[in-house]
């Protein structure tokens, strides 16, 4: 059996960025509710905790805490931002709002040598995201690191083995932190590093034979990276207890129905069911211009349409999705706040009480690009793996207020331009994501010697690792006149094409 290492989740949207840090360097990673007794964990063999950051407040009534047993366990523990504050109050320290708040960028410099800097030199860039911070230090720590406001950011009790830092050492903005991370794994926990994908895949088959058994599955396949992952991942468990169903919802790319029948149907011999409900989609889509509404009405008709498809097949007990953890994270209000939700995910949040099945998500846990491992381990083609991702609600998502067959149509073809042209110049494999946006607005042009009233349409080009940030790519400006050129002098409709040079956060990837 692998080595495991805990990671009990305080409400943080970089819980789970963590655990991928942690598989990242071939150590097997779970995340586990805060309040996991510490018998259960030393039943599970761990051989450290982390202690996740989080919204609450240390000082605040009913504030989430671990069972404090898990301090007497014997193994490392680590406390990340909310982590290394509930450390310190729960072993004796002080826990006070910051007179100011450390969010961004911030500078960690080193009072003394400790064991997660090894190798490390002071200063380094450090990302925070807190308001209350550690006052004073809990008999037996030490602090190791200081930022511009907090005299304790980084501490340690190295005789007990417990660390505490009040930074994210987990997400890109702290350039450092996989070091930091490494150095707590393979120098304080003596973690082998000897866990792989193959690992996961073997895991999660077990796991969807113990949650199916012999019960019948229907996954909505798009085509995507991530239904095709969960596909091949359901069949290897259960073979043709899977049932596949496409339904073309008048919201897809150029040519999607007929590329997804041939693959699948051919290549991958699934059983599999399409269903053509474009006229209903539109339907119900008609007049609606506020994106969550747009986005409720496309998840609701989907699970229709799927009810209408259950009943035709038989006997079916799951509905399988291919979830990942930033669809998640996006979608559900993080510990109780209400405000943390950013917007809703079609696929996320379950299933109506009428409809009689039960949610299977294995993907639910990871990432895209761990997704793609984890495809590759599956077998799967690289043309299949690396294709950019295509939202649930399709290209509802990607017309600007209210959902037309006309503007469908014309945003087709500009985005099979876009990505014509990607591919062609190599560009498509070097970005995360390049997508056209429909904008519902007329501009005026000139075409020949005729003035021209027609609509814009706007490019959207990513570079990123995980979609929970993302930057504008700096696509060649040769290229970008070129897509330019082909989109306004062959879609007809079209006469300005625009460039997004937003980043997320703030803007988020999608526009709507």
């Amino acid at each position: 059996m692998n080595q495991k290492i805990a990671v009990l989740d305080f409400g943080s949207q970089y819980t789970q960025v963590i655990a991928r840090r942690i598989r990242e360097c071939s150590v097997y990673s779970e995340i586990l509710p805060f309040n996991t007794k510490a018998a259960e964990l030393k039943a599970q063999g761990v051989c450290g905790v982390i202690l996740s950051g989080g919204p609450a407040s240390v000082a605040a009534k009913g504030s989430p805490r671990p069972d404090p047993a898990i301090f007497d366990m014997g193994v490392p523990v680590l406390g990340i931002c909310y982590g290394l504050q509930l450390m310190g109050a729960m072993l004796g320290g002080e826990v006070v709002r910051g007179t100011q708040r450390e969010y961004g960028h911030g500078s960690l410099s080193f009072k003394a040598q400790g064991r997660l800097l090894k190798g490390l030199q002071s200063p380094i860039k450090v990302w925070n995201s807190h308001g209350d911070r550690l006052e004073k230090l809990p008999q037996g720590f030490k602090a190791i690191g200081v930022t511009e406001n907090s005299p304790y950011a980084l501490i340690e009790d190295a005789k007990r083995s417990f660390y505490g830092m009040q930074f994210h050492p987990e997400v890109v903005h702290t350039p450092q932190g996989m070091e930091i991370i490494k150095n707590f794994l393979f120098g304080i926990c003596k973690c082998k590093g000897d866990w792989k994908m193959s690992d996961y895949v073997t895991r999660a088959v077990q796991n969807i034979r113990d949650i199916v058994g012999d019960k019948k599955v229907i996954l909505g396949l798009s085509g995507g990276v991530d239904s095709s992952v969960a596909a091949a991942l359901i069949h290897k468990a259960i073979g043709d207890n899977l049932t596949c169903v496409f339904v073309d919802n008048g919201l897809l790319r150029k040519n999607e129905r007929e590329k997804v029948e041939t693959l699948f149907k051919n290549n991958f011999k699934m059983r599999m069911r399409t269903v053509r409900a474009e006229n209903i989609f539109l339907k119900k889509l008609k007049g609606v211009t506020d994106p969550e509404r747009k986005r409720k009405i496309i998840g609701k008709t989907f699970i229709e349409v799927f009810d209408k498809a259950v009943k035709s097949i038989g006997d079916v007990d799951f509905l399988a999705q291919g979830t990942l953890y930033p669809d998640v994270i996006e979608s559900v209000p993080i510990a109780g706040n209400p405000a943390s939700l950013i917007k809703s995910h079609h696929n996320v949040g379950g299933l109506p009480k009428r409809m009689k099945l039960k949610l299977l998500e294995p993907l639910r846990e990871l990432f895209k690009d761990e997704v793609r491992a984890l495809g590759k381990e599956l077998g799967l083609s690289h043309e299949v793996l690396w294709r950019h991702p295509f939202p649930g609600p399709g290209l509802g998502v990607r017309v600007v207020g209210e959902v037309k067959k006309s503007y469908l149509d014309v945003l087709r073809e500009a985005d099979a331009i876009l990505m014509d042209e990607m591919r062609l110049s190599g560009f498509y494999g070097k970005v995360w994501q390049a997508f056209a946006v429909f904008l519902p607005i007329k501009t005026v042009g000139v075409m020949g010697d005729e003035r021209t009233y027609d609509n814009a349409v706007a490019l959207r080009i990513v570079e990123s690792t995980d979609a929970m940030t993302a930057d504008w790519a700096h696509i060649p400006h040769e290229l970008l006149g070129k897509i330019s050129n082909r989109i306004i002098n062959e879609v007809k409709g079209v006469n300005r094409v625009c460039l997004d040079i937003s980043s997320k956060p703030p803007s988020t990837i999608e526009w709507e």
